[in-house]
């Protein structure tokens, strides 16, 4: 290369061509070898490479443009190994059997529909997962709902919109940490940027379900609950369950009332449930507690849908997550440098001008994602850093970007039926997402009610007003 030479940046056809890539081997190889999207994503890093280099790019440059990528993506890398830590030791302390185990205490026949959503929605929230939520808590509903002639689908929607809403909600959740560090934001602002409009189709979603549950009332006899008094005697045999055990997810949640740094927050939720678990739980030490906190918590009650819920946690589980977040932000970073994100999203926005045409494209982009690269995790990394410069450009707040990606992103991958959140729903919960997707109540008012409420005003922030929370990611 001569010297002084200074590399284009890529064209929109450039452009489209490694995106075309990409969406290609992601849909071979998630629909048809029915492979985890690293190795896909990592030839996706190598298209993005090789058209940097068509383009002028040194491989100096492509490198240091990876490692930048990767530089942005290190907070939420931290946080989710964290996370992983504390999942497995809340579960061997006994905090999250304790939150299932009362949560599931909610369960009446008359109001079936609405607690399914209630139950699922924490016990979501306690493990920060979707998918262990539809395959134990989930399984267990549909077997009720079958002996009160509910049908499956109304089930099926009921179940995902308290699982999803605790996915999203979560501090606890891949996907809640994932937004915020595509953005440049810490986890707490996220969390509460996206209180009101989810709580806003939360309450919305509850009362369809309740009117629903009225509707098929007079089909609804003596319940036959014994799935989940199971799973409660179940828990009680293998853990205490206590009250106290709720003061470590408690002192998280005042954390977050109090602006405390994410991580810091995590780690004090951690100490509690360390301190007093082992004194409520007489069979778990430090050495118990030290290895759920690497490997995970492995549960041993012999019900298959028990084990299933309790065997998870732990920083090597969280090793997926994380090499998936790097191998994105790799992608992305060489995408940043050469324009290729850029001249994307010029294209997209050169025509929108209102705060609410940005959102409304932010969304489209993100359920575009989730249905052309069927993976939930790129439709918020992908979308993510393609749009971050433009809000910056707006002067609007990255947890405006990160709760958009939420709202989409999130709730909208298990409506596509060829999407590996589609694909595990059916599997588990054995409703076709067609079939359940009018009943996903909550998956598809969130976009609508953010839409809404941006247009309304109500739902925009801006950077100046505060400044504090932003995370640089250039």
């Amino acid at each position: 290369m001569k010297e002084n030479y200074e590399p284009r940046k890529a064209t929109l056809a450039e452009a489209l061509i490694v995106f075309a890539g990409l969406v290609l081997i992601m849909c071979v190889s998630i629909l048809v070898f029915k492979i985890n999207p690293h190795i896909p994503m990592f030839i996706g890093v190598i298209f993005a490479a090789l058209m940097a280099m068509h383009i002028g790019y040194s491989w100096d440059d492509i490198e240091k443009s990876m490692v930048r990528g990767i530089s942005q993506a290190l907070p939420s890398v931290m946080i989710l190994i964290t996370i992983g830590i504390l999942v497995g030791i809340w579960i061997a302390t006994g905090v999250v059997p304790s939150m299932i185990y009362y949560g599931l205490n909610i369960l009446k026949p008359s109001i079936f529909l609405v607690a399914a959503c209630l139950i699922c929605s924490i016990t979501s929230l306690a493990t920060g997962s979707s998918w262990g939520t539809a395959a134990t808590m989930g399984i267990a509903l549909m077997g009720i709902a079958q002996g009160l002639h509910i049908p499956a689908p109304v089930t099926a929607g009921a179940i995902l919109s308290g699982a999803y809403f605790g996915d999203k909600m979560s501090p606890l959740s891949d996907t809640t940490n994932l937004a915020p560090a595509m953005a440049g934001t810490d986890v707490f602002t996220h969390v509460k940027a996206m209180v009101k409009p989810t709580m806003i189709t939360y309450i919305l979603t509850l009362v369809i379900f309740a009117f629903l549950t009225r509707h098929y009332s007079a089909q609804i006899g003596i319940a036959d609950v014994s799935g989940i008094q199971e799973l409660q005697s179940g828990l009680k045999e293998a853990f205490v369950i206590s009250p106290l055990l709720l003061i470590p997810p408690i002192v998280v949640i005042v954390t977050i009332a109090f602006k405390m740094p994410a991580l810091p927050g995590i780690v004090l939720g951690i100490a509690v449930a360390t301190l007093i678990g082992p004194i409520i739980q007489p069979t778990v030490g430090f050495k118990e507690i030290l290895g759920s906190g690497m490997d995970g918590y492995v549960s041993a009650t012999g019900m298959e849908g028990l084990d299933k819920l309790l065997t998870a946690g732990g920083l090597m589980n969280m090793m997926q997550s994380v090499s998936l977040t790097l191998i994105a932000m790799m992608f992305g970073g060489i995408a940043e440098r050469t324009g290729q994100m850029e001249v994307i999203v010029h294209s997209v926005v050169k025509g929108i001008h209102s705060v609410t045409g940005l959102v409304v494209a932010t969304l489209a982009s993100c359920l575009l994602s989730n249905m052309t690269m069927p993976e939930q995790y790129i439709s918020l990394v992908v979308p993510g850093r393609m749009f971050a410069p433009e809000y910056r450009r707006r002067g609007l707040h990255p947890k405006m970007l990160s709760s958009t990606l939420e709202a989409s992103g999130t709730v909208t991958s298990a409506l596509v039926p060829w999407n590996t959140c589609g694909v595990y729903m059916k599997s588990v919960l054995h409703v076709a997402p067609m079939a359940y997707a009018p009943f996903a109540v909550f998956n598809y008012l969130m976009p609508l009610v953010v839409i809404i409420m941006t247009a309304m005003g109500q739902n925009t922030f801006y950077a100046k007003d505060d400044p504090s929370t932003i995370i640089e990611v250039e």
